[in-house]
């Protein structure tokens, strides 16, 4: 099995869709016993997520399908310190410039993304 590899998870639903973002966290978190190398990028309705306490307010994911939201984002700042980064352009369009956000997180432009793809492997979600 390939050890240490690199992915970025690009978030893009929040609110809308919280059954594939409990899908891809859980996803993600089941990896990181794998010592895969994670970060998110959080961009449209995903950048929500970003902002401290939003995930608790997802309480309408199907039962028993994934972890909740919250517990999979704690899991993943603070158990195995994964990094989420902010698109800039929906950090402001978000208002997100003027709340709490949540450990390990903070903005960065599209360009970095692009970077970022260069060296892991995208998956969207």
């Amino acid at each position: 099995m390939a050890q240490n590899k690199k992915f970025v998870f690009i978030i893009t639903h929040s609110h809308d869709n919280p059954d594939k973002v409990a899908g891809a966290m859980q996803l993600a978190t089941n990896m990181m016993a794998f010592d895969a190398d994670i970060v998110f990028f959080l961009m449209d309705k995903g950048a929500l997520l970003a902002k401290k306490g939003f995930g608790e307010t997802l309480t309408w994911q199907a039962k028993d399908q994934f972890s909740p939201i919250a517990d999979l984002m704690k899991t993943l700042s603070e158990d195995f310190n994964v990094k989420f980064y902010i698109c800039a352009s929906c950090f402001k369009h978000h208002g997100l410039d003027k709340v709490e956000l949540i450990p390990n997180s903070e903005s960065k432009p599209g360009s970095f993304l692009g970077e970022m793809l260069f060296e892991r492997q995208g998956l969207t979600f």
